[in-house]
This record gives C-alpha cells, sequence and structure tokens, in this order.
C-alpha cells in the first residue's frame, strides 16, 4: 500500500470540489433548500403526519438520500472520466499504484465530497424543521456506507463512459427515478399493498428506509435487510471494479 499516493490523487480531487464550490456545494443546498420549501410547505400543510412523523421532518431522510447519491455519482464519475478524456490515467496505470490505491484516492474523495453535502443539508434541515435524531451513530453508518457504495457506482459509470452525455445517463434516467420511487417523499405502507411489493424490488428502498429508521425510530422494512442491501450493493460494486483493472475494460483501448 502507497499511502503518499493514495493522498496525492485524493488531496488533488478535494482541491478541484473546493475550487468549483459554488457547483458542487452550493447548488445542491440550494436545490434541497427549495425541495423544503415546496414539499415541506406546500404538501406538508395539506399532510399533518406520516407514521407519527411531521411531514417536514419526514422528507428529510429522503432529501439527503437524493442529493448524497446523486452527488456520490457525478463526482466520483466525473473524477475518472477527466483523467481518462485527457489520457492521463495512463500516468496512474503506469505508476507503481495498484488499482486499489486508485479506487481509494478516487472513491475516497468522492465519498467525502457527498458526506460533506450530506451534512451540511441536514444541519440546513434544522433551519425548517424540527428534528430529533434517535439513532446518530446509525446515521451516520449508513450515510457513509451510501457515499461509498455509490461513489463507486460513479467511479464503474466514469469508466464505462464515452462521452460526457453517457455520464449523466444512467443517473437521470436510473438513479433519480428510483429514488423519487423508493420512499423519498413518502412511506410505501401509503400505497395499495401491489405497488408496496413491487416497490420492495426497489434497492433504494432499503437504503432511505434505513436511514430513516436511525432519524425516527420507524422503517418501511426491516433494519437489516437494509445493511444487507447496502451491503450487497457494495460488495457488487467492489467486485465490477476488481474486473475492469483485471480485464483492462475502457482502461487500454
Amino acid at each position: 500500500m502507497n499511502p503518499q499516493a493514495i493522498l496525492t490523487m485524493y488531496r488533488f480531487e478535494m482541491a478541484r470540489f473546493f475550487r468549483t464550490l459554488s457547483q458542487s456545494l452550493i447548488s445542491p443546498v440550494l436545490s434541497t433548500s427549495l425541495y423544503f420549501v415546496v414539499f415541506g410547505a406546500a404538501i406538508g400543510s395539506r399532510i399533518d403526519e406520516v407514521e407519527g412523523v411531521d411531514y417536514g421532518a419526514f422528507i428529510v431522510p429522503g432529501l439527503i438520500m437524493l442529493s448524497v447519491m446523486t452527488q456520490s455519482i457525478s463526482n466520483a464519475s466525473f473524477g475518472i472520466y477527466f483523467p481518462k478524456f485527457m489520457g492521463t490515467i495512463y500516468e496512474h496505470l503506469s505508476a507503481p499504484v495498484t488499482f486499489l490505491e486508485i479506487v481509494i484516492g478516487y472513491v475516497g474523495a468522492a465519498a467525502t465530497k457527498s458526506f460533506l453535502i450530506g451534512i451540511i443539508i441536514l444541519v440546513t434541515a434544522f433551519f425548517f424543521v424540527d428534528l430529533d435524531i434517535q439513532h446518530p451513530i446509525a446515521m451516520l453508518l449508513f450515510l457513509i456506507l451510501t457515499c461509498l457504495s455509490f461513489s463507486l457506482l460513479g467511479f464503474i459509470i466514469g469508466i464505462w463512459a464515452d462521452n460526457f452525455e453517457q455520464l449523466q445517463l444512467i443517473p437521470l434516467l436510473i438513479i433519480t427515478p428510483l429514488v423519487f420511487l423508493g420512499g423519498s417523499f413518502y412511506s410505501i405502507t401509503m400505497l395499495p399493498p401491489f405497488w408496496q411489493g413491487v416497490s420492495l424490488f426497489n434497492p433504494v428502498v432499503y437504503l432511505i428506509s434505513g436511514f430513516r429508521w436511525a432519524f425516527f425510530g420507524a422503517s418501511d422494512v426491516a433494519v437489516g435487510w437494509s445493511l444487507l442491501a447496502i451491503a450487497a450493493f457494495t460488495a457488487i460494486c467492489l467486485a465490477v471494479v476488481w474486473w475492469i483493472f483485471k480485464t483492462g475494460y475502457r482502461l487500454r483501448d
């Protein structure tokens, strides 16, 4: 393990994040604040409580997950795509660093960025609603695991993509709809029985449900299933990343 190489890649990615702070940090926080205004005030005035929780507070975990998932994918995919686009990725591949060190550097930086965004959105939420986090350690655990797993997914997308349009393809057409249909703004128990069953095939349901449990002690699915789902997703992403570097897929062309 080469800590200096990991730290160099990590610092480079974090420096790029702070250079574009208005786009990387302020923009997602402002957009999430608009969600609080629209959903919390407009819709919340018509829905008093969901599962015994004020609707404005109920949507906070879903909003944080929405931002964290999309930002994790975006930061990681752009972070690895640019070296591939500019050709500097070959310097990494020819340098005395392993694929694991490259992944830790880039994915670690992307996860750190999305974690910071998630924490800032959480702090912002206190200005709009009253929150009482029942399981703060579990909340941080779910947040960190989500940042890491979706940063790994973004890393895979960044290597797979051939152009900037493909970078946005999976987040826009797959991830965002899954998040909106995964109980971000509602409990799946509010759905008819048939659609409740269909929702259980959406992996994002388990992530949001576990994260919401950490806040309010209530969830749509058992917390154990949530942890198992995110662990399985992370393992699959790690296996795909290992296969990419083993075969040189989209790296040695």
